[in-house]
């Protein structure tokens, strides 16, 4: 009995309960599926042993879409929640579980696997490469980060989530204030799924610079791989650091070293210094990418070339640089002495002027543009003010002497989701809307979408604006309950109001996803955007190897130039084509290092020896596997191209 309590959750609550029941029914429901529909041959053959890339992007993609709505039905406690003055619809431990974990599974486990997902799906397209340069490590990428999004989520109904903030500041993560697991899952998590985003990294550095089309020099790219490959070598420099700090953290839990503790030797603003060094960089893997994104919608949108092309490539180099230079920032009210806080100071205002700049580029790729307002321009239109609101209001908290009122308010807590939603989650749906012809064949329903959009943007406007008027009255961010003389109950009603029109948004993006499925035409065409780039050159759906012929690029839009300038993509004949083979060790590793995570957690170490031994065993069989993949011939290549176009 002794050893079943050590899994128990310690605080548990009707909410957690219901999360047990629903766990266990779904993985009946999927497991039955399977069975009696006879596909757990197909999910192997197809999707768990996958190394293409577009499957892999898609698998991102679907996580990603989870973990949003596991993150949203967190945001929905804690809006009802803070509603109306002391209330009691969750307790003060549940409510620090459910904005720790909102604010870890959104960052880390939405945020990062929707952006990855398009990079997978998108940019060796874009480049016309026939995959990524280490595909097999591709997969791996993917299985870590969904094994790290597992091992966190079951925090909830075994042993119980973390509960000291997504900072998890020391002392408060240490052993005293987190007794619980809750914390070692944390750390445990994102270490492995942090260990897959850093092999994105380096696969996809290599790739952008090795795979590239013949003619495709760095300066003909299109704007979204250019993003991808500042965005990787961002994730190289900055995900280290997070590694190091998870590992010393969790050596603080579990083997008593004193790295981050106030007593012997320890230091805990070490902590602080090591996750910002980090974090701060991180807004901008997740920032850069959606303007990327952005940089390939509204020229396409607005039937122009790209305003300053030079001036965009160049500001995503400086953000990339000052993206590292701002983290102190971050804890500007905890003593680091006035010389310091004006030098980080300078350095956060320094970071809004290449970002301004490329709001400018945008605003002037539109100008005299022939505007056409689709649901991605919609979303790219939507996100220049809004997030321009929430970029002025970070450069107010910017000033390290105004920061001392600003500091751990709710006004904090509107600019930094008034930069993400419209800096990611908006760029996200305009990216899934954009590319979902090329990954499915048909496309999303305009009107549907159209109703999905302003329920998302005006729900984001009215569940954040209040709260910097709270923030300004003086409403500390984290706390679960007030009294009503305090005055803030009209404000978060408010914003809890917003919440639910977000969250009638994206149902309306699950709905739309289901009646086009069933219902949208697929005789669309390869290109029913009339797009600029070399992703829509290719046949719908994207056959495994891409380009039957490698594309010769002359120019920056060089798709573009093939349709309306004559300038010729795709010259020679038909030759045979290598292909990597499938592979289910990435999988099987993944699996021991979700054990191996889970031993840690609760210091079983007998698992934790024998998931390392698996680990180790998958590397050695790597090692000495003899597989050169497959090849496609020429003869075969054509019977293939033949059929893709009679299928139009």
């Amino acid at each position: 009995m002794e050893f079943f309590e050590r899994f128990a959750v310690p605080h548990p609550s009707p909410a957690i309960y219901a999360s047990m029941v629903a766990i266990a029914l779904t993985s009946i429901a999927i497991v039955a599926g399977l069975t009696y529909f006879k596909k757990w041959g197909y999910l192997w053959r197809e999707w768990l042993t996958t190394v293409d890339h577009k499957k892999i992007g898609i698998m991102y993609m679907i996580s990603a879409l989870l973990m949003l709505f596991r993150g949203g039905a967190d945001v929905l406690m804690m809006r009802a929640q803070t509603a109306v003055p002391e209330n009691t619809l969750l307790d003060a431990q549940h409510y620090n579980e459910i904005f720790t974990t909102h604010g870890v599974v959104m960052i880390i486990f939405m945020a990062m696997a929707f952006i990855i997902a398009l990079m997978n799906f998108v940019i060796p397209l874009q480049i016309g490469a026939r995959d990524v340069a280490f595909p097999r490590l591709n997969a791996l990428s993917f299985w870590l980060y969904f094994m790290g999004a597992m091992l966190l989520n079951i925090s909830f109904v075994i042993g119980g989530s973390p509960s000291s903030g997504w900072t998890s500041y020391f002392p408060l993560a240490g052993n005293e204030l987190s007794q619980s697991v809750g914390t070692n899952y944390y750390m445990l998590s994102l270490q492995i799924s942090g260990l897959g985003t850093l092999i994105t990294g380096i696969n996809f550095i290599v790739t952008i610079l090795k795979m590239r089309a013949p003619g495709m020099t760095l300066m003909k790219m299109p704007m979204f791989s250019w993003a991808g490959l500042i965005t990787n070598v961002i994730i190289v420099f900055a995900f280290p650091v997070l590694t190091i700090a998870l590992a010393m953290g969790t050596m603080d839990r579990l083997f008593a070293t004193n790295f981050f503790t106030t007593t012997n030797g320890g230091m805990d603003m070490l902590w602080a210094n090591l996750f910002w060094v980090w974090g701060h960089p991180e807004v901008y893997i997740l920032i850069l990418p959606a303007f990327g994104i952005y940089s390939e919608i509204i020229p396409t949108f607005s039937r122009r070339n790209l305003y300053g092309y030079n001036t965009m490539v160049i500001s995503m180099v400086v953000i990339s640089l000052l993206s590292f230079l701002v983290w102190v920032h971050h804890f500007f009210t905890m003593g680091q002495g006035a010389l310091v806080n004006s030098i980080f100071s300078i350095t956060t205002m320094a970071i809004a002027v290449p970002t301004g700049i490329k709001i400018f580029n945008w605003l002037f790729t539109m100008w005299k543009g022939k505007i056409q307002f689709t649901v991605p321009m919609l979303y790219s239109l939507g996100f220049i003010p809004i997030f321009t609101i929430g970029g002025v209001t970070g450069v107010m908290l910017g000033m390290a002497s105004a920061d001392y009122q600003y500091h751990n308010t709710m006004f904090l807590v509107a600019h930094f989701h008034l930069v993400i939603i419209p800096g990611v989650v908006f760029a996200m749906l305009a990216g899934l809307t954009y590319w979902w012809p090329k990954m499915f064949g048909f496309m999303l329903n305009e009107r549907i979408g159209k109703w999905a959009f302003w329920f998302i943007a005006g729900g984001t406007c009215l569940a954040f604006f209040p709260m910097f008027i709270s923030g300004l009255d003086g409403q500390a961010r984290r706390m679960y309950t007030y009294s009503e003389a305090t005055g803030f109950g009209i404000w978060n009603m408010l914003s809890f109001i917003g919440a639910i029109g977000l969250a009638i948004g994206f149902i309306l993006i699950v709905y739309n996803i289901y009646y086009s499925t069933r219902y949208a035409s697929r005789d669309i065409g390869d290109d029913p955007w009339d797009a600029r780039s070399l992703e829509w050159a290719t046949h719908n759906p994207v056959p495994e190897y891409n380009f039957a012929i490698t594309p010769q690029v002359n120019s920056r839009q060089a798709f573009w130039d093939a349709k309306k300038n004559g300038h010729k993509l795709f010259k020679g004949g038909y030759k045979e084509i290598h292909m990597p083979n499938n592979s289910g060790v990435p999988f099987i590793m993944a699996v021991f290092f979700f054990i191996f995570g889970f031993g840690f957690v609760f210091s079983m170490w007998i698992t934790v020896i024998a998931s390392l031994i698996g680990i180790i065993a998958c590397l050695i069989h790597r090692s000495f596997e003899k597989d050169h993949g497959y090849h496609i011939s020429a003869e075969e290549l054509e019977k293939s191209e033949v059929e893709l176009r009679g299928a139009k």
